[in-house]
């Protein structure tokens, strides 16, 4: 306990710069509230969106009927989420690198959800989405709040309630009975 307070406090006292990409990686940005920098946010949401497409095609074919609708729009949405970033890294309004792969703890969750099946399959999926959507709200939040690129801040901000809603959505997840829904 005691090394992970001075751990943060180190983090905190390092400054602004060091804060931004170690902390981002930590979720000390998170915790504090801080806007991540844009080259880490532009490549947490191209890696979030990557995720989202694939884990929700798997869902299409695995899920359950409510899982496969949510799915469905996921892929829709991320898609369009993911086509609008490329617009403004390729444009020249956001200098960043977009990410072509997944970090290995997405894949990590990918690989678990192609070999799951059933029940195991739906409660890694609906889980996966709930914390997913959770940390792209506070990504999306602390960028529009305080980033530092206006393209990039505005994007975000009009990208939010979408976000938002998507992870309502997730939270339902489970909730209802899957037998006798049609989609």
């Amino acid at each position: 306990m005691k090394r992970t307070i001075i751990a943060l406090a180190c983090m905190i006292l390092a400054g602004p710069a060091l804060a931004q990409s170690l902390g981002e990686k930590t979720g000390v940005n998170s915790a504090l509230g801080v806007a991540p920098s844009t080259p880490d946010f532009v490549k947490q949401v191209a890696i979030s969106d990557m995720f989202e497409i694939e884990s929700s095609k798997l869902a299409e074919q695995k899920g359950n009927a409510q899982e496969k609708s949510f799915a469905k729009q996921m892929v829709t949405d991320h898609t369009k989420t993911s086509t609008e970033l490329k617009g403004l890294v390729s444009d020249g309004k956001v200098q960043a690198t977009l990410p072509t792969t997944l970090d290995s703890a997405h894949q990590s969750k990918l690989d678990k959800l192609k070999n799951a099946t059933g029940k195991d399959f739906s409660s890694n999926y609906d889980s996966y989405q709930v914390s997913a959507h959770e940390d792209a709200v506070s990504l999306f939040e602390r960028y529009a709040n305080g980033g530092d690129n206006a393209a990039l801040k505005g994007w975000a901000g009009k990208t939010l309630p979408a976000l938002k809603h998507h992870l309502d959505m997730a939270k339902e997840l489970g909730k209802a009975p899957s037998v006798g829904q049609s989609k």
